[in-house]
């Protein structure tokens, strides 16, 4: 199965940081394809889209100043397939990705994707205190897979302190 590919361009807003493509997300091609992730749900409730995007309009969150990657490219059933050679190199290529490109805001969607990306435990959700890569602040959200126990309006509310945040940077 191919790797999906990723949403980017330079000076994003917010680049939304997931593990892995699902195996849905690999079939298909789009992001947070999977029926039981609540990702675009989440988007909307949280207010950064105006209505509910499909995963197949993924590329057009461009057009809104948010990109979409992932630590590792390769779709799995679950994080847990993933490898620590993966994350290792997944590691160093979004530490490029994030250089090259210059997001405002690097959000995670899950605490142990930012785990493995920061190399750093116990992490609490939203902005952190220091950022992986100078210039580009590190923001930690509860994951959208369906997996996660958490309520979505729960969810969405950490995400709308990221678009409040990223509001407040705009003035």
């Amino acid at each position: 199965m191919e790797p999906i590919p990723d949403h980017l361009k330079e000076d994003l807003n917010v680049l939304f940081i997931g593990f892995n493509p699902s195996i849905r997300s690999g079939e298909t091609g789009h992001h947070y394809a999977n029926p039981t992730n609540r990702f675009w749900t989440i988007l909307h409730q949280s207010g950064f889209t105006e209505r509910k995007y499909s995963a197949e309009e993924d590329y057009k969150l461009l057009d809104l100043g948010y990109g979409l990657t992932n630590i590792s490219a390769r779709p799995t059933k679950n994080a847990a397939e993933i490898t620590k050679e993966e994350y290792d190199t997944g590691r160093k290529e979004l530490i490029r990705k994030i250089r090259i490109y210059r997001p405002k805001i690097a959000c995670f969607v899950g605490k142990g994707v930012y785990e493995q990306f920061s190399r750093k435990k116990n992490i609490p959700w939203g902005i952190q205190k220091s950022s992986v890569v100078p210039g580009t602040l590190d923001f930690v959200a509860p994951s959208s897979s369906g997996l996660v126990r958490m309520k979505t309006v729960e969810i969405a509310a950490i995400y709308r302190e990221l678009k409040e945040l990223l509001s407040q940077m705009e003035k």
